[in-house]
């Protein structure tokens, strides 16, 4: 790889790398040094250098994975109440093709 195409690769995995922490970990201010220390590792010298690259990409995909996993088996427990997971999957269903879901009250 040349000098930009490595420039342009750390610049997408930085910025998928931050969206997962952001999404996965949260934004908080209790949770800001997760945020913090991957701006600070990116903005090192040797930053990028292909191995780091690929140990971010490989954290992301991580990250990404198990959020994924821990929903599917959330979604497999038959034991839990799944009514609010399933308004919300309405609701984006519903979303998706311009509508809305109404309110429902408790009899």
């Amino acid at each position: 790889m040349s000098g930009g195409e490595v420039v342009v690769t750390a610049a997408r995995v930085y910025r998928d790398l931050l969206k997962a922490v952001v999404k996965h970990v949260g934004k908080e201010d209790h949770k800001s040094h997760f945020t913090d220390f991957v701006k600070t590792e990116f903005r090192k010298k040797k930053a990028h250098s292909l191995e780091k690259i690929n140990l971010a990409r490989n954290y992301t995909y991580l990250l990404n994975s198990i959020h994924s996993h821990k929903d599917l088996l959330f979604s497999y427990n038959i034991a839990v109440d799944r009514t609010e997971e399933m308004k919300r999957v309405l609701g984006k269903s519903a979303a998706s093709v311009g509508l809305r879901l109404p309110e429902v009250y408790p009899p």
